[in-house]
């Protein structure tokens, strides 16, 4: 033991093959963080791909002659049915968020104005078909008719596409996530 000072003693040495405590504290901690950092990327993605569903599709600028000839069509029964309400324009009817003396509220805009677009195209479908009433909360009185004896289903959603191509993107998008829920 000459030669080396007293309190002081050499670092023990690792077995063969394996490494000292601190280098295995080291790589411990660095697959913690690089893990911990892969799992919130990996929750990131996940949450961005979800969030970005349906209503984040593009809308299409250019219908096709199929699709351009039923909101023709659901123009010129909107025009016969809808507009003698709901207004030529879509702009529904005065103070249409005043409740009329019969308990009644008058027509609401079917434009970006109106709440049209806050109700999912199965709705959209229902009201128009079975009537406001049948579809109402209980004590809500509603003036809208049902057309199931008038129109049938195709003209309907034909109805409504035309009513939707009316509308800005924005809002196209936001009534399909209603649609969607």
């Amino acid at each position: 033991m000459a030669g080396r000072k007293k309190g002081r003693h050499r670092p023990r040495r690792p077995a063969r093959g394996r490494r000292p405590v601190k280098a295995r504290r080291v790589r411990s901690r660095w697959l913690w963080w690089t893990g911990t950092a892969c799992l919130v990327a990996a929750t990131g993605a996940l949450i961005f791909v979800v969030a970005s569903g349906p209503e984040d599709l593009p809308v299409e600028s250019g219908k096709g002659p199929e699709e351009g000839s039923e909101i023709a069509a659901g123009q010129t029964l909107y025009s016969e049915h809808c507009a003698s309400c709901h207004g030529a324009d879509l702009a529904g009817q005065p103070n249409w968020k005043r409740r009329l003396a019969d308990g009644r509220y008058p027509a609401p805009p079917h434009d970006e104005t109106g709440h049209t677009w806050h109700h999912g195209d199965e709705y959209l479908f229902a009201v128009t078909k079975r009537g406001g009433q049948a579809t109402a909360p209980p004590g809500f009185l509603s003036g809208m008719p049902g057309f199931d004896e008038t129109l049938s289903d195709a003209e309907i959603w034909s109805i409504l596409d035309f009513i939707k191509s009316r509308w800005p993107p924005e809002i196209v998008n936001q009534q399909r996530r209603a649609s969607s829920r």
